[in-house]
């Protein structure tokens, strides 16, 4: 434990959720819930406004439309939320050479390797600093914990949400930790908080006060001792500035149970591409193919398979898969897929084999396209019109007439697109068919500092909920359906 508070986390207030908010004029003080929009689909973020009726992230979203049926149910916009993350990163990594991004919006920072005296002053200070230029930068807030070890700085974090800073004395971690539920305590999951709960302790004063004894009975000697020491406040984790990556993989889950063996083929074909394209994108290479099969009972299977070395040939990879999705029955219908690679490496096994295989399949492909180009000189070029459009609420779209916008719904042959910028005030919403060919998909818009120079608004984003519209002042003045 240190003795002074020089270990930072920072968390993103309902990160995803606040990000659309801050692009969304016209969602700015209401409920919004970002993740799956379809049945099956699963809430990622939702909004403070959204938590109040008591949406959560991991549920279900179809109970979050039970509990809140007014919320605006967008899907994620990663591409957004990967150029605000890194914006974010680099403000912590000026802090500290010793920087441990957790995901997107997360991260622990060790600012006394950054130089920032040893004192409760110096730390709240630069704490402070960073939530304001995050606020500047981003237009977003995030909540920050100081402490002496990384537990109780994610707990501080936590106690500072939304948008203030936490700072635990060193000296004091007992007396705050005591009365918290042992699910405060990382590692405690609903398992281990059951097994506790049967032998009567509840809280983290009643885990300490059990001895380390009694825990390594109930769960085993590695765990038990390390939540006794947790439970008296040690934690003495560093922090890490490259966390090391186990596997990396990737998964869909389908609205429909999928039956057909051809289509389930072709999808864990395309999620292994995926798979590579992550692979690739962390400059790794991996040894063991893993695929996940959900059946639509909900029973999960995983197979693998350990290659003779490292690859992240695609070809090699999505073989692999295909050999194992033959092992696994599908027939009774299945709800989700996934492809992974683990045994990471930073080099990649040269496989003679493999790559006479990927230079046969690009061949064939060239020779493919040819073909398809020569048809397409002699017919129509029909393909991409006759292919129906999927506009996924709270998507960017530009329309050639009326600008940048975000979709708002769709059905029925019909998209409703709401026209507005983060700098603008409350858009017009518009109707359009989904085959307008004036309208298309557009990309994500800066946060802060966009707008045109002709004198629109860059004031930050996230305005304070006070200055937010009023539930009922969307500055909509209607819909109107476009004859396009």
């Amino acid at each position: 434990m240190r003795p002074a508070p020089t270990i930072l986390h920072l968390d993103m207030d309902a990160f995803f959720a606040a990000a659309e908010q801050a692009a969304k004029p016209s969602l700015r003080g209401k409920p919004v819930v970002v993740g799956g929009i379809g049945p099956r689909g699963v809430v990622a973020t939702a909004s403070y406004e959204a938590r109040i009726f008591g949406v959560r992230s991991a549920m279900p979203t179809a109970q979050a439309r039970r509990l809140c049926p007014n919320a605006a149910y967008l899907s994620p916009r990663f591409t957004l939320y990967r150029q605000v993350s890194d914006v974010v990163m680099e403000l912590l990594h000026a802090l500290s050479p010793l920087m441990e991004p957790l995901s997107l919006d997360e991260a622990f920072v060790d600012l006394e390797a950054g130089g920032v005296p040893a004192e409760t002053a110096a730390v709240r200070a630069v704490g402070e600093q960073l939530r304001r230029d995050i606020r500047s930068a981003t237009g977003l807030t995030g909540s920050v914990g100081l402490a002496g070890a990384k537990l109780l700085a994610k707990i501080a974090s936590e106690a500072a949400k939304p948008n203030g800073l936490v700072v635990i004395e060193p000296g004091t971690e007992r007396e705050l930790l005591g009365p918290m539920t042992v699910r405060t305590l990382p590692g405690v999951g609903p398992a281990t908080a059951e097994t506790l709960r049967r032998a009567g302790i509840h809280t983290v004063a009643e885990t300490a006060e059990a001895g380390e004894a009694e825990l390594v009975r109930l769960l085993g000697k590695a765990h038990g001792a390390g939540l006794y020491a947790m439970a008296l406040g040690q934690d003495d984790r560093p922090v890490v500035a490259e966390r090391d990556a186990k596997s990396i993989s990737v998964e869909d889950t389908f609205e429909v149970d999928l039956t057909d063996r051809t289509r389930v083929r072709n999808e864990v074909l395309r999620l292994a591409d995926r798979c590579v394209q992550r692979l690739r994108a962390a400059g790794r290479s991996g040894r063991t193919v893993v695929i996940k099969v959900r059946n639509y009972d909900f029973s999960t299977l995983t197979r693998s398979e350990t290659l003779r070395g490292p690859t992240d040939d695609p070809a090699v990879i999505r073989e692999a898969a295909v050999r194992l999705l033959e092992t696994v029955d599908t027939t009774g219908g299945v709800r989700l897929l996934g492809v992974g690679v683990s045994g990471l490496a930073d080099f990649t096994q040269e496989d003679l084999f493999a790559q006479l295989a990927t230079e046969r399949e690009a061949a064939e492909a060239a020779t493919a396209a040819a073909v398809e180009r020569a048809a397409g000189e002699r017919e129509p070029q029909e393909a991409e019109e006759e292919r129906p459009r999927r506009w996924h609420p709270g998507l960017d779209v530009v329309h050639d007439e009326y600008g940048a916008g975000w979709v708002q719904g769709s059905g029925v042959g019909r998209v409703t697109v709401r026209f507005e910028t983060p700098w603008s005030a409350p858009g017009r919403v518009r109707t359009f068919a989904v085959e307008d060919p004036a309208l298309r998909p557009g990309e994500p818009l800066p946060l802060v500092g966009g707008a045109p120079a002709g004198g629109q608004s860059s004031e930050p984003a996230i305005l304070p909920k006070f200055l937010s519209p009023e539930p009922g002042d969307t500055g909509s003045v209607g819909e109107e359906i476009s004859r396009r």
